[in-house]
């Protein structure tokens, strides 16, 4: 009895795999390749240049692309920007904000806290990077200075965490590559799909393409209220010396 029913399995497989054999090689492989469109041709990024199909924001000579109000104090050397420390702005931060509007985008910043360590917690190279002038990632000096865990470096700001700490030392230029993916809306005003962000940090992945909750708020929960496909770009003046360089995008 065994031996029959190892012969009836071996002989229904050897069909099985007989006739899925010869189907597919009755299906022309041609009807599964794809054409057209024909993805763009763009050249790399170098790590000192960024690919040709990127908007460049600060390549180190001038911030023409930034709108930047009359009260933050800012200067441009070596390559980089540094927003001046100021006592007056420490609890009521701004922001500096992009000329042009983006939406869905690939991002590149660099950025590095001052050596000259005068606080703690907050108050260590605080500033942000907020897309769409409403969804902050937060820039803190995080190394070896503890704080809120979603309010360190890396974190969206009061909603996630990051999954590590990857933080290099004070002075040092610490690297964000960023996905966002705009919210849309309805009609109506109501919320279609939310943002969702993705990021690494000095080439570590901190955020893994979370959902994000709404404008960020320092106190409160956070929430949606409808605004345009693409916003500004900002940079946040948070009254501490933080210094950028090699800020660039692409639109996706």
């Amino acid at each position: 009895m065994n031996r029959v029913y190892l012969f009836l399995s071996v002989l229904v497989l050897f069909v099985y795999f007989l006739t899925g054999c010869t189907r597919q090689q009755d299906i022309d492989p041609k009807l599964t390749e794809v054409w057209e469109p024909e993805p763009a041709v763009i050249t790399p990024g170098d790590g000192s240049a960024p690919p040709s199909d990127a908007i460049v924001l600060f390549d180190g000579t001038d911030m023409s692309a930034w709108n930047i109000g009359k009260d933050t104090i800012w200067s441009v050397h070596d390559g980089m920007v540094t927003i001046q420390a100021s006592k007056q702005k420490q609890e009521r931060p701004v922001l500096i904000s992009s000329k042009q509007v983006f939406g869905d985008i690939q991002l590149h910043v660099e950025w590095k806290a001052p050596v000259d360590i005068r606080g703690e917690g907050q108050r260590r190279g605080n500033s942000g990077i907020f897309f769409q002038s409403r969804y902050e990632l937060q820039v803190l000096d995080s190394y070896r200075n503890r704080t809120y865990s979603n309010g360190q470096a890396g974190s969206l700001y009061k909603q996630y965490m990051p999954l590590v700490n990857a933080c290099r030392e004070p002075g040092e230029w610490q690297i964000y590559d960023i996905i966002f993916i705009a919210p849309r809306f309805k009609d109506d005003g109501s919320l279609q799909s939310p943002a969702y962000m993705t990021v690494f940090h000095n080439g570590v992945l901190i955020q893994n393409n979370i959902e994000i909750q709404g404008t960020i708020a320092f106190a409160g929960q956070p929430k949606y209220s409808a605004h345009n496909l693409k916003e500004p770009l900002c940079l946040q003046d948070h009254g501490d010396a933080v210094s950028y360089r090699n800020i660039w995008l692409r639109e996706l």
